[in-house]
């Protein structure tokens, strides 16, 4: 294909993206395919000789489509969100078009002082404080390995880059079970070992860490000659929503002299509303805090914004500068890929900046205050259904639930997802509370309407009776 041939087929993809999303609600929200169907219909071996691009787009729509599950789906209400709202997909578009390398302010300067502002634009608008700088890294993953690996580093007076960790004391880093599993793999890459990740029980509604047994944790780990770290909290965890009590993780850490991590990929995108920032009282004491736009708030995947008080610390941690990637004859420049593990940078501020402007604050708080209106509207009506139980209440859009039929009830829970999923017209996935399976529920796609969501306790319902 030459550029010629992309005017063609340019508008034919704009074309059918925006028929795709027009024809969505037809569609089965999860693929319904069986395992290895996608697979078996490719070739062996790739071609000799090019292909012509309508054969290669008829493919596409026979054979990808079919095994695709719609992330786009109005009635998608599994996981959490991953919204891709049309102005953040057309500015996606520019960012592929013009394929810059932003690693350095040299190599794009655009994108480095865009992206310094839109996290400003960012931090203003979930309401941290001016103390926070920010800086886009490509998921909550990579930010919590970030903050890992900051609080690894401080706590061996930067030597462990150096000089490792053998011979030092075994680091301790807490947390609750409630954390994302990237804090596991985040241990992991940091070289400190799971066995070091030291869990809190949880206690009350919000399933947030004891802060009594935190506390008793990290004496009895420095007693045993063992160096505690930092602590991760959570706003909003992945299973059921856990928060974590904010300030009083803040309170312990600062007495203690730890570095700290707040974990709010998801729910951090309500922090736009300032109604719901008490969920994270304190966290503007937090050395480290990331959010994902995009997840709820639609910009398209990857895109999480990452706020720290003191980037130094994670700049001394990461920041390697060969000849080859200084920059000479402009002080004062920022260079993100010394805030960032990877080197390589693409010009995710783009679709951040289109999307703001776009929609504007205001837009974004209407589309979460209504998913937040109606999750918690489907679970007091589930809860007033006989045979139902509101397992977690809803924190913002999300909660959990299970029908009460047959002998075992997981089984029987399991089951009845399992048909849900297979009938299509929602999709909704599992957790489990406190050893129990139960089905999560969580409103946040970003075409979803009042309907889509009455629709999920029409297919619930039924399927339940049947």
């Amino acid at each position: 294909m030459n550029w010629e041939d992309f005017r063609h087929w340019g508008r034919r993809a704009a074309d059918w993206a925006a028929d795709y999303h027009a024809g969505l609600r037809n569609r089965p929200v999860r693929a319904q395919v069986a395992p290895g169907a996608v697979l078996s219909a490719l070739p062996d071996a790739p071609p000799e000789g090019a292909e012509a691009m309508q054969a290669i787009f008829d493919d596409f729509e026979q054979t990808i489509m079919p095994g695709m599950t719609h992330w786009q789906h109005p009635r998608f209400f599994a996981y959490f969100p991953a919204n891709a709202a049309p102005v953040s997909v057309l500015a996606e578009y520019f960012v592929s078009a013009i394929a810059a390398q932003c690693m350095l302010w040299q190599t794009s300067p655009a994108a480095t002082e865009l992206e310094t502002r839109v996290c400003d634009w960012m931090r203003q608008a979930i309401g941290l404080s001016g103390g926070f700088t920010g800086v886009i890294q490509d998921s909550a993953s990579s930010a919590t390995l970030c903050a890992v690996l900051t609080m690894r580093e401080r706590a061996l007076d930067w030597q462990g880059n150096k000089a490792g960790l053998s011979g030092q004391p075994r680091l301790r880093v807490y947390c609750s079970a409630e954390v994302h599993t990237s804090v596991d793999r985040a241990i992991w890459i940091a070289g400190l070992g799971e066995e070091n990740l030291v869990r809190i029980p949880t206690q009350g509604p919000t399933r947030a860490m004891d802060a009594d047994a935190l506390r008793a944790a990290i004496a009895a780990d420095r007693a045993a000659g063992h160096l505690p770290a930092g602590i991760i909290a959570c706003t909003g965890g992945t299973s059921a929503g856990a928060s974590d009590d904010i300030a009083a993780v803040m309170d312990l850490a600062e007495a203690e002299a730890l570095y700290t991590h707040v974990d709010a990929a998801w729910a951090g995108s309500a922090m736009i509303c300032p109604e719901f920032r008490s969920l994270w009282a304190g966290v503007e004491r937090a050395d480290s805090v990331v959010m994902n736009p995009h997840k709820w708030l639609g910009a398209e995947f990857d895109c999480t914004t990452h706020f720290l008080r003191n980037p130094d610390d994670l700049v001394r941690t990461l920041a390697i500068q060969p000849e080859y990637l200084k920059t000479h004859g402009a002080d004062g420049v920022v260079n993100y890929s010394e805030w960032s593990v990877p080197l390589g940078r693409r010009f995710r501020a783009l679709k951040l900046w289109f999307l703001i402007r776009a929609h504007g604050l205001e837009g974004l708080r209407e589309m979460i205050r209504n998913h937040v209106t109606w999750a918690q509207d489907l679970a007091a009506r589930l809860d007033a259904t006989e045979g139902f139980e509101i397992v977690t209440q809803p924190m913002l859009s999300l909660f959990s639930f299970r029908h009460l039929g047959g002998e075992d009830l997981d089984a029987h829970n399991q089951d009845l997802l399992n048909r849900i999923n297979d009938d299509g017209r929602i999709y909704l996935t599992q957790t489990r509370i406190d050893g129990a399976l139960v089905i999560r529920f969580q409103a946040g796609a970003f075409t979803a309407t009042a309907e889509d969501v009455a629709m999920a306790y029409d297919v619930i319902t039924e399927l339940a009776a049947a």
